[in-house]
């Protein structure tokens, strides 16, 4: 690995750790983080880890926290023991609420039940948290349930909306437009102002997608209204 320091702004650099995407990059980026964080104390203004890179905002003057950075990622290694925290999301896995799960289960040649088995049967890193607040990007599902974003994105889409797009997951914290394709709903709140950090998820965080009944679904306090309703 050798990273490299990319100019965004005049108080921003994004550190770019890799160049593809892969779950193997999460325990790196999680130890360039602290190691930044540390590095930078309080001249750091705001430091966002994602998929290949982190982009770094700082009070320093530019030639100072290039050197900042360069001391901090000398002789970086994964950081193995920091897993984030394990969530289990329940999803009500049904084409009312996920339009796309029969086109989904045809395009691939499988049944519904073999998607939601699929969907379920991984346990998801959380790569970076954006396009909405508390917006989890998630993968790698599998290579068979993967799947091009609609060509015509939604106008709106509903909170706790479970979706695929390419070979990341993710689901809808707020109701937005979207253009993923959707295949359940969950019940669980994703974006709180109450929580502490807002967000349920974070980088480096793990999930595991469980299938649930609609009664199970409704009695955590589900959402029902088919998609087609909220349009």
């Amino acid at each position: 690995m050798n990273p490299r320091i990319e100019v965004v702004a005049i108080d921003s650099v994004m550190v770019r750790l890799f160049d593809t995407i892969d779950e193997a990059n999460m325990p790196w980026v999680l130890a360039a983080s602290e190691r930044l964080h540390a590095a930078f104390g309080a001249s750091l203004v705001d430091l966002v880890p994602s998929y290949t890179t982190l982009m770094v905002q700082f009070t320093s003057a530019p030639g100072e926290a290039r050197a900042l950075i360069g001391k901090a990622l000398e002789g970086l290694q994964p950081d193995t023991g920091n897993t984030g925290r394990r969530h289990q999301i329940p999803v009500w896995y049904h084409a009312s609420v996920g339009p796309e799960l029969p086109q989904l289960a045809a395009r691939s040649g499988l049944s519904e039940a073999e998607v939601v088995r699929l969907h379920c049967a991984r346990e998801y890193p959380v790569f970076a948290l954006g396009f909405a607040p508390g917006f989890g990007f998630m993968g790698l599902v599998d290579e068979r349930l993967a799947s091009p974003r609609l060509s015509t994105p939604r106008k709106r889409v509903a909170a706790g909306s479970v979706g695929i797009a390419e070979r990341q997951t993710a689901a809808y914290p707020t109701v937005s437009p979207g253009g993923w394709n959707l295949i359940g709903r969950t019940p669980v709140k994703l974006f709180d102002r109450e929580r502490d950090g807002y967000s349920l998820l974070q980088p480096g965080d793990r999930v595991r997608f469980v299938a649930v009944s609609h009664a199970e679904f409704m009695a955590l306090g589900g959402d029902d209204t088919p998609l087609e309703a909220l349009a």
